[in-house]
Formats: C-alpha cells, sequence, structure tokens
C-alpha cells in the first residue's frame, strides 16, 4: 500500500476524543455533525480535495459511535461507556476490519500522547446552539510547549467526557471546536448541528463481515505499516 501523508490510523487517534462526548450526565440521543478544516495547510487543492471535510457522531445512552469517509475507505468508532472499550472499524478496499481496545490497552496508548494542562477560561460563545466555555490546553510536545484552543459545553451534562485523551482529558465537557495537529498538517473540528432523535441499538453491534483483529496484527497485514 502507498503510504501518504493522511493515514487511516492518524484520523481515528485524532477523532477518539468526540467518541467520549456524552458517557454520563443528562441522557442524550441523537446525532452531532462537525466541519473539519485544515488551517495553516501547505497542500494544494487538488491535494485537499482527498482530505475529509465532516464527520459525525452517533449517541445512544452509554454508546456513541463516530463516522468519517476518507480516500481509503469508511472509517468508524464505537465507545462503550459503562464497559470502558471501544472498537475501530476500518473498511479499507473492501477489506473490513474491527479492531477491539479494552481499558488497558486505551491508557497504554495514551502515554504516548502529549498530556495537556487545561485552563478554563471565562469567555463563552455559542456553538451549534449551545452555550461553551473556552479552555486553553498547554501540552509539552518533546520540551516544546504547544497551546490548544478548545471550546466546550456542559448543557448536555457530560462527566469526564475525554477519559481516553491525555491531552482534552480533563475538559469536563462535551468538545464542540477543538483542534488537533500531526507531523503534516493541523486538523479543526466545528460542530455545526446536535440533532436530537432516536438512534438504534444496533448503531453500535459490529456489522456483518468484518473481521476482529489487534492493530498489532492489522499493521503486520499492511507490511508494518500503519493503515
Amino acid at each position: 500500500m502507498k503510504k501518504t501523508a493522511f493515514t487511516g490510523t492518524a484520523i481515528l487517534a485524532f477523532l477518539c476524543i468526540s467518541l467520549q462526548l456524552f458517557a454520563s450526565g443528562k441522557p442524550f440521543e441523537g446525532v452531532i455533525t462537525f466541519k473539519i478544516t485544515y488551517p495553516d495547510n501547505k497542500f494544494t487543492e487538488s491535494q485537499m480535495a482527498m482530505f475529509p471535510k465532516i464527520f459525525t457522531i452517533t449517541i445512544k445512552g452509554d454508546k456513541s459511535k463516530t463516522e468519517i469517509q476518507t480516500p481509503m475507505g469508511n472509517q468508524v468508532e464505537i465507545t462503550d461507556y459503562t464497559n470502558q472499550t471501544k472498537v475501530g472499524l476500518l473498511d479499507i478496499m473492501g477489506q473490513k476490519y474491527a479492531i477491539k481496545s479494552n481499558l488497558e490497552e486505551i491508557q497504554k496508548e495514551m502515554e504516548s500522547q502529549p498530556k495537556g494542562t487545561v485552563e478554563v477560561t471565562s469567555e463563552t460563545r455559542v456553538i451549534a446552539g449551545y452555550t461553551c466555555k473556552k479552555a486553553i490546553v498547554t501540552a509539552d510536545e518533546k520540551g516544546t510547549k504547544t497551546q490548544y484552543e478548545a471550546w466546550f459545553t456542559s448543557e448536555l451534562g457530560p462527566r469526564q467526557a475525554n477519559f481516553d485523551n491525555a491531552l482534552y482529558k480533563d475538559i469536563d465537557g462535551v468538545l464542540m471546536e477543538f483542534t488537533m495537529k500531526t507531523p503534516q498538517f493541523t486538523m479543526k473540528f466545528s460542530a455545526t448541528d446536535v440533532e436530537k432523535k432516536g438512534v438504534s441499538a444496533k448503531e453500535f453491534d459490529i456489522p456483518e463481515g468484518y473481521v476482529i483483529t489487534t492493530k498489532e496484527e492489522l499493521k503486520s497485514k499492511f507490511g508494518g505499516m500503519e493503515p
């Protein structure tokens, strides 16, 4: 497989924070839509056409699912907050894989992520109909201090909403606008719509046709490269 700057694993790693939106608190059932932009990118217009622009989060009770379309195919992550587990679904050129992660594995993966120090400010803004607070998150990335701006809301009632991401885990609320950085580009996620509606429990099942595997096994299938 040809290696590109934009990998499926990178997408899943950075989207995992949004999966933790409704772990507890006031009940919410429905879909949140986010717009993805790429500030300060140096890619051509044709290259940018290959980057995903929208992803959605579907929530019901103690479970959520994110879905995004990439040039590599559909990518989905499902989170079970009661059991604190996740399943990543990858559809790569017709090959379908389900990667399960338990809490121990999630925490181990977090050890390699930059850890953030959160300062909640008094500044507020309305995003997608919800009043959000501004947080400044400072991370030490290999000796370099980097600041991230994040907007979150407590109106939907989550607690410990971002438990599986070292950068944003201390933000106690739903992330409605935030930024993540990869070595190649910056990704900005902005909520554009919150739709309350009924969601089937089947949305959070592993679909038929997916092979259950591990990250290491999948990496081996692709010659040691991240899919």
